[in-house]
């Protein structure tokens, strides 16, 4: 019991807290946009997407060390992975698309732990600042579908 206690002790805990929860704030502006427009997801999904990649980078750091193809066919699966999640948000009515947007910004998310899990912040900041800016700046500019 305490060889157990000892070994939990030395875990790296903080570094991957830390992590996990720049993954989560950077991601919760975008949701909680997406949340405000009332779109199919919103400020739990994607939280968790961001969480969720940053903590598959950071889990798997032990197995892909020293070997960039491991860590490349892990983001290959991540990214696939978000892709498909983001699909579920798009749907075809009538005469229109909808859901696009939403499922660029889970795949956005997705991104955004990625880069997170890597330890590269400025470029999981950046795209975490872009996603929102377009989400409210060129809310605007998008035109309604046409009614028959």
């Amino acid at each position: 019991m305490l060889e157990t206690f000892h070994y939990l002790n030395s875990l790296p805990f903080f570094p991957h807290v830390f992590a996990l929860a720049v993954a989560y704030i950077f991601a919760f502006p975008i949701g909680l946009d997406r949340e405000r427009e009332e779109r199919s997801a919103g400020v739990r999904t994607f939280p968790i997407v961001a969480l969720a990649s940053c903590g598959l980078i950071q889990g798997t750091e032990n197995l892909t060390a020293g070997n960039p193809e491991a860590t490349a066919r892990i983001i290959e699966g991540l990214i696939t992975g978000v892709g498909f999640i983001g699909g579920g948000a798009i749907l075809q009515l009538k005469n229109s698309v909808r859901g696009t947007a939403t499922a660029a910004s889970i795949w956005s998310t997705g991104a955004i732990g990625i880069a997170v899990g890597l330890e590269s912040y400025d470029v999981a900041f950046i795209i975490s600042l872009f996603t929102f800016l377009t989400l409210r700046l060129m809310l605007p500019l998008k035109k309604e579908p046409k009614q028959d």
